[in-house]
């Protein structure tokens, strides 16, 4: 089982900025697969920035546009686009539609913005509100930026709800709407910006956002070697259809042939990476059956 580390209080977490810094951090270390910078040190970004003016490289490098850009500019969103289909065609050699390009690349962003968020609440029981000008993707390499905000929601006997900028919510359930709420306001200018380019409704955007947002704490939940906390985890932030998100996170169980359960669940918006590798849809595409999830589950 992996333990958690503890990082011990320094001066810089006595604020709701420097104690989202140290929990994206925590989180950044934790998984592998999100793929974060954490921008808190103005002194470091002063740096960095000396750093591309002196190298064309490092400059190639910070190529990219925050999240708010995404939302006001054409030229920024299908810039968006157009790398996540050059990422696809160099991994896999193979030229997606338009459509695809949009749905892979909206599905990355959710599922990183998504673990940004539910990662600390999950660890901490802390709900950060992240604009989406506090987060800058590195459009080249597919990955991102986080600058701390000053505003989070906690439980009452956190130390944290005495900070300038933290709300203390009466409960857990209250800690759940405020997660939800979060993710949604942040995503919700996207999926409009998106929608013409990925060429489905509204909910099949939200399902999708959902979807990665149960997937994020699922993925923590193993990284943790605690995967049934973190599914009961998923299954009380979203018990049932709550507005935008069009369903719950209905996990189940299969019984695999030596008797033992594996738990599964099925996406509401797909990815569609089966356009991708038609033979290797996600382990919960709809298009994959329980056979299938079993065999692969078994291997």
């Amino acid at each position: 089982m992996t333990v958690a580390v503890e990082f011990p209080p320094t001066a810089a977490t006595t604020t709701v900025p420097g104690l989202l810094a140290a929990g994206y951090r925590r989180l950044g270390d934790l998984c592998e697969a999100l793929t974060v910078r954490v921008q808190d040190d103005p002194r470091a970004a002063q740096a960095q920035a000396g750093r591309v003016q002196d190298d064309p490289r490092a400059a190639q490098a910070q190529a990219g546009c925050s999240g708010a850009k995404l939302t006001d500019s054409q030229e920024a969103l299908e810039a968006f686009v157009e790398a996540e289909a050059a990422r696809i065609h160099d991994r896999y050699g193979h030229t997606p539609r338009p459509d695809v390009a949009a749905s892979r690349a909206l599905h990355d962003y959710a599922w990183s913005v998504g673990l940004l968020m539910s990662g600390v609440w999950y660890l901490e029981r802390r709900v950060p509100r992240i604009r989406p000008e506090d987060v800058r993707l590195d459009l080249a390499s597919g990955t991102y930026a986080i600058t701390p905000g000053s505003d989070l929601a906690c439980l009452p006997d956190d130390p944290a709800a005495a900070l300038p900028g933290a709300l203390p919510l009466a409960d857990e359930e209250a800690l759940h709407a405020a997660l939800r709420s979060a993710v949604a306001d942040h995503m919700r200018p996207l999926l409009t910006a998106l929608a013409p380019y990925v060429r489905r409704g509204p909910r099949t955007l939200w399902g999708m956002v959902g979807d990665d947002l149960v997937s994020g704490i699922w993925y923590l939940g193993r990284t943790l070697g605690r995967e049934a906390a973190a599914i009961r985890a998923a299954g009380a932030l979203l018990p049932s259809p709550t507005a935008p998100f069009p369903g719950g996170a209905d996990f189940r169980h299969l019984t695999g042939s030596d008797g033992r359960h594996h738990p599964t669940r099925t996406r509401i918006g797909c990815c569609l990476y089966y356009t991708i590798r038609p033979a290797e849809a996600c382990a919960t595409c709809p298009r994959t059956c329980d056979a299938e999830r079993l065999r692969r589950l078994e291997a």
